[in-house]
């Protein structure tokens, strides 16, 4: 089956909503270039891989809603929301919950994200986690 572009995104979007580390590297590219809403850049499977598993640790009920998605060929742009919860020794407080307005901007090529970029303003992540709630 041949899917296109904005069917791998989502799909790829449905693997981080089910935190499913092994089955999100099966949609990366060997070199997947990761920005992060910060600019920080990551590359490579092996370290997006590792990269999403201390995400997971840290926010073990990240979701993505998306609100919209367009595609152009290989380039996708998903519009929507990011929120979790900042786990601090296992426990998820509801104080340490956050939700922001995010979007996403994706380059898929033979059937794998070979760039995916996130804009969102991380200050309400960081306000949280710098409180360290217990």
């Amino acid at each position: 089956m041949n899917r296109n572009a904005a069917d791998v995104v989502l799909e790829f979007i449905d693997c981080i909503n089910s935190h499913d580390v092994a089955k999100l590297a099966t949609l990366m590219s060997d070199d997947l270039l990761l920005v992060d809403g910060l600019g920080q850049q990551t590359r490579g499977r092996s370290q997006v891989q590792k990269g999403w598993r201390a995400y997971f640790s840290w926010f073990p009920d990240y979701t993505i809603e998306v609100y919209d998605a367009v595609s152009r060929g290989e380039l996708v742009a998903v519009f929507g929301s990011a929120e979790g919860t900042y786990s601090v020794r296992g426990k998820l407080l509801p104080e340490n919950h956050w939700k922001i307005p995010s979007a996403w901007r994706a380059i898929v090529r033979d059937g794998c994200i070979v760039e995916w970029q996130v804009y969102a303003d991380n200050e309400p992540i960081w306000k949280v986690m710098r409180a360290k709630r217990y």
